[in-house]
């Protein structure tokens, strides 16, 4: 799987505005680091674009929405993280800010 990596920092891709999920609504982990849709993101690429280029390498039987939402969080190489989701919103947690039951 190919990340986009700068300065020690990589790129996830996840929507953070409600009505749609990215990541939570295809669940394609390839998809959270994908490096032409970091880049499409940066340059502001029109969202039909980013899905339609999502169809042509991932298949037309997922759902891309929050497509028009993505934002991008640089995590440090190696950080482990979860994308949560509520409502369509999704968030990135990393695994020193989640409360961790013990049994």
């Amino acid at each position: 799987m190919e990340k986009v990596i700068r300065d020690g920092l990589v790129a996830v891709l996840y929507a953070p505005g409600f009505g749609a999920g990215w990541f939570s609504w295809h669940d394609i982990e390839d998809l959270v680091f994908d490096p032409v849709i970091v880049d499409m993101v940066e340059r502001a690429e029109d969202p039909d674009n980013i899905v339609k280029y999502c169809v042509s390498k991932y298949s037309d039987s997922h759902y891309y929405g929050g497509a028009d939402q993505l934002a991008i969080q640089w995590l440090p190489v190696g950080t482990r993280f979860v994308i949560n989701e509520y409502d369509g919103s999704e968030g990135i947690l990393t695994e020193e800010e989640m409360d961790w039951g013990v049994a």
